[in-house]
């Protein structure tokens, strides 16, 4: 069984900057991650929001645009390597806590000792559970724009949501066709005001408020949606190439199923100022937890604040 200070379960923003802060702090830090690194941030095409990302000016006066979220993820996986955090590309099985120790066994048998742990394993896509949706997820149903935008170039595209991911990527794949339609089930969006203002102003974007789609229809691929208004109860059917769904999230806490965390109804963890969780050592961070803003900013700012209090506790224990 290897013994390390701190585990960090996540490599979204908020487990890579808890990995920087904690390997600075000389703790011996393991980040465990079982996709790729950087979370859901990879599929944010341009990173305007995130304080000083504002590209570059060359010489020549060409502008450069920001970083990407793919293009940040990786600089924050160096900057953690760069001061000592190790990773490991692994699935977690379970974690138990004995006395003041967590175990935390691995998909390849392996288990991992630490006095604190940080989830941040962050939320996937919520489906909206209709038919046709999980048949043709690959065929024209797609939940990341920058993933899959490329292949409906100059297509007819349905994107679904009202909140800041639909607005964004709505804008993303309003640059590859000027046909996207956005359907909301609401009368009007929940995304910050300025994203909201610029995806109504969008000529390429029609956005229908009160309308939800009831069912995708296709055969070897995606052919039309039904959709449904809620103000009058029209139903209708209507010709798509893809539809883009960004409905919302779904917390990721599987592998904490094996401890008594503390979460609220909709399964979020929770925590204190501190990202400390009902259980001594156990912290949790960004999109995992509840009450979380949901921006790759506060993603950070959470996983620098667990990674801080979790070094100031492992110092209280050691001595």
């Amino acid at each position: 069984m290897a013994v390390l200070d701190l585990i960090i379960i996540g490599a979204g923003p908020a487990g890579l900057t808890a990995a920087q802060y904690s390997a600075r702090a000389k703790l011996k830090t393991l980040v465990i991650e079982m996709l790729s690194v950087g979370g859901q941030a990879v599929i944010i095409d341009v990173l305007e929001n995130y304080p000083g990302n504002i590209g570059q000016i060359d010489m020549s006066g060409k502008e450069t645009p920001p970083k990407s979220g793919y293009e940040l993820a990786l600089d924050l996986h160096r900057q953690a390597e760069s001061f000592g955090a190790s990773f490991l590309n692994n699935k977690v099985k379970l974690i138990k806590k004995i006395d003041k120790l967590f175990e935390v066994y691995l998909d390849d048998e392996t288990t991992h000792i630490t006095p604190a742990l940080i989830i941040a394993t962050g939320a996937k896509p919520r489906l909206l559970g209709i038919p046709g949706e999980d048949s043709f997820t690959g065929r024209g149903v797609s939940y990341c724009a920058t993933c899959d935008g490329n292949f409906f170039k100059e297509k007819k595209i349905f994107a679904v949501g009202g909140g800041d991911a639909a607005c964004d990527e709505a804008r993303y794949l309003s640059n590859l066709t000027k046909k996207v339609i956005l359907v909301h089930r609401r009368d009007s969006f929940r995304a910050q005001k300025a994203l909201a203002a610029r995806t109504l102003e969008n000529p390429n974007i029609e956005v229908r408020f009160n309308t939800t789609i009831e069912e995708i229809k296709g055969e070897q691929k995606v052919k039309s949606v039904v959709l449904k208004r809620a103000d009058n109860g029209e139903i209708y059917e209507e010709d798509a190439d893809a539809v883009f769904i960004f409905a919302g999230t779904v917390p990721q806490t599987s592998v904490v199923n094996g401890l008594d965390v503390e979460k609220n109804t909709d399964g979020y963890i929770i925590v204190n100022h501190k990202m400390q969780t009902n259980i001594q050592g156990l912290y949790a961070a960004g999109d995992v937890r509840a009450d979380a803003f949901r921006q790759v900013v506060t993603a950070a700012a959470d996983g620098a604040v667990a990674a801080h209090n979790a070094s100031k506790y492992i110092d209280e224990i050691k001595y």
